[in-house]
């Protein structure tokens, strides 16, 4: 028998916890009691719920059925085409809806809903002012503080593709929004021949039916903030910068974003991504999509590798569980029609994974 050449290792520890057999998943959270959500943008696959909960291994439309169902692009009622959902401290869900089925300019029923866990009901529904989420916005994920304001402080970060990116910052209480960081530099995509980004031996460029082919413009994306809540990090989709920020300067709604001397570049992340999260032992985790992987930043300054796994096609959405692992969707994203010339190279399923990390998430509350 011939000899075979040594193949690529794994690292880490790697469970399955669901296969997706249908609609493209990108967001994932876990309670304090251990339900599990997630979430379908609707991105071109047939999403027949846009928020779902893992049930004895099924996937069942959250809150309710009906409430997956919009009248249409600007209903304030109904989830329209959700990017993500998050777990506060308080145990309570919070979906982040794009209001940007297929990544529609000028989205009206853009919003971030609270659902109380004990009832399975909507508890609140927070809009935002047309100066705060532009017609370009695409809301893309959210952390929270809440020891900061009478009912606490929600950040959010708006990675339009090529358009005005930056961090929104939401009071809980009143429902008022503010932006901060409005097209900083921070918060802006590399492009060539600054980047170029490679996965799986091809470019990743962004392919429509009709028209030119280019770069992935996608700002900021992913987002964590300290266990401490001092700082907020964050980086764009197509990056490989990671940027932190003085939460109290984001909290200013009249500072001036050109002159924030509190953003710091933190270096090189090695790799584009959009999945970002901490833990409550002050660790950063970060997917690293060109190369199967999700990295960690850990508190002395050192970076490792928590996982590489060839089955970590695009890690997409981290979120640690009070279960002591760190949850991750694998979408495949890039073989994605818009990558590929309009042909769909998906192959499902796609997965939810777990890895263990012997932490607890933090609880600024």
């Amino acid at each position: 028998m011939a000899a075979e050449p040594p193949r690529d290792a794994a690292i880490g520890e790697l469970e399955v916890v669901h296969l997706f057999y249908d609609a493209m998943p990108t967001g994932v959270t876990v309670s304090r009691g251990g339900r599990t959500f997630v979430n379908y943008p609707r991105w071109g696959d047939e999403v027949p719920f846009t928020v779902g909960e893992l049930r004895d291994g099924e996937e069942v439309a959250y809150p309710s059925a009906a409430y997956n169902q919009p009248a249409d692009d600007a209903d304030m009622d109904a989830l329209v085409s959700v990017q993500s959902v998050v777990v506060d401290p308080l145990d309570r869900l919070w979906i982040l809806d794009s209001g940007r089925p297929m990544w529609n300019v000028g989205a009206r029923g853009a919003k971030l809903v609270c659902v109380d866990l004990a009832s399975d009901e909507v508890v609140q529904t927070i809009g935002f002012d047309p100066e705060v989420a532009l017609p370009t916005t695409y809301l893309n994920d959210v952390r929270f503080d809440l020891r900061r304001g009478a009912a606490g402080t929600a950040f959010i970060t708006d990675s339009a593709d090529g358009a005005p990116n930056g961090i929104i910052v939401v009071d809980l209480e009143s429902g008022e929004s503010w932006r901060r960081l409005h097209d900083h530099p921070s918060t802006k995509a590399q492009t060539p021949p600054e980047l170029r980004i490679f996965i799986e031996g091809e470019q990743l460029l962004y392919r429509p039916p009709d028209g030119p082919e280019a770069p992935v413009a996608v700002g900021t994306d992913g987002i964590a903030i300290s266990a401490d809540g001092r700082r907020l990090y964050y980086s764009a989709f197509a990056s490989r910068r990671l940027w932190s920020v003085s939460v109290d300067a984001l909290m200013d709604r009249d500072g001036d974003d050109a002159a924030v001397a509190s953003v710091v570049d933190e270096g090189d992340k090695g790799s584009t991504g959009d999945g970002m999260e901490t833990d409550a032992a002050g660790r950063i985790y970060i997917t690293a999509g060109e190369r199967n992987s999700i990295d960690r930043l850990l508190p002395d300054g050192s970076w490792e590798t928590l996982v590489h796994d060839a089955r970590l096609l695009w890690p997409d959405t981290l979120s640690v569980a009070a279960d002591g692992h760190l949850y991750v969707t694998a979408n495949q994203l890039y073989r994605a029609p818009g990558f590929r010339r309009g042909k769909d190279e998906r192959r499902k399923p796609y997965a939810l994974f777990r890895t263990p990390i012997d932490a607890a998430p933090i609880a600024l509350r």
